[in-house]
């Protein structure tokens, strides 16, 4: 199962649930998550570092796309810390999807949350702020593919927060955001993650 939640559609396992419980910000949170999906077990360690360090929506709102949400535990956060935030959840995944929506429901944010394929996605909407725990392990190649499609969506003054673990190339993949002309800032790092801000440079 270690490759089969990010190349497949429909996982062939069969969903058995668990509950799993966070707390952020001082907010507990329940989501339900199923095997097939990322992180099905627990709180992903580097998504937890991404939530605990990365700034939350608060007032100022805006447009969000959590790019590889698995079961949501970004997509609930953000639209539950934000009245104004209005968070598109993204996942190749059919059972993932249908978590967040699930999910979404049960935090009362549902009507925020638009669980959806890259395909679903309408090609005029531009993010304030994307949000990805990447899946560093499709390999580099298909990794840099998802970041170029996806990075040049982000609205002229937004900002992209990744969490990538040190060992699993986050300063190499640093390096190659600022070859291909993003501005990078290594904005916090904890427990062998760093968490990268990237932006448009002014001439990208």
């Amino acid at each position: 199962m270690t490759a089969e939640h990010y190349f497949t559609a429909d996982p062939a396992a069969a969903a058995r649930e668990r509950e799993v419980t966070f707390m952020i910000a001082g907010q507990v949170y329940r989501l339900t998550a199923a095997s097939g999906v990322f992180s099905a077990d627990r709180l992903d360690p580097g998504t937890a570092v991404l939530l605990r360090k990365a700034p939350l929506p608060g007032p100022r709102g805006g447009v969000y796309l959590d790019l590889g949400c698995g079961y949501g535990p970004i997509s609930c956060v953000l639209a539950d810390t934000s009245e104004q935030a209005r968070v598109y959840a993204l996942d190749v995944n059919n059972r993932a999807l249908d978590l967040v929506r699930r999910n979404a429901e049960a935090a009362g944010v549902g009507d925020r949350v638009i669980a959806t394929t890259a395909a679903d996605v309408p090609p005029d909407v531009s993010f304030d702020e994307i949000w990805s725990n990447p899946p560093i392990h499709i390999g580099k190649t298909e990794l840099h593919e998802i970041l170029q499609t996806w990075l040049p969506r982000l609205a002229p003054d937004g900002c992209a927060w990744l969490v990538v673990a040190k060992h699993l190339g986050a300063d190499s993949l640093q390096s190659w955001l600022e070859q291909q002309g993003w501005q990078v800032e290594r904005h916090a790092s904890q427990k062998s993650y760093r968490i990268l801000k990237v932006e448009r440079s002014l001439n990208n």
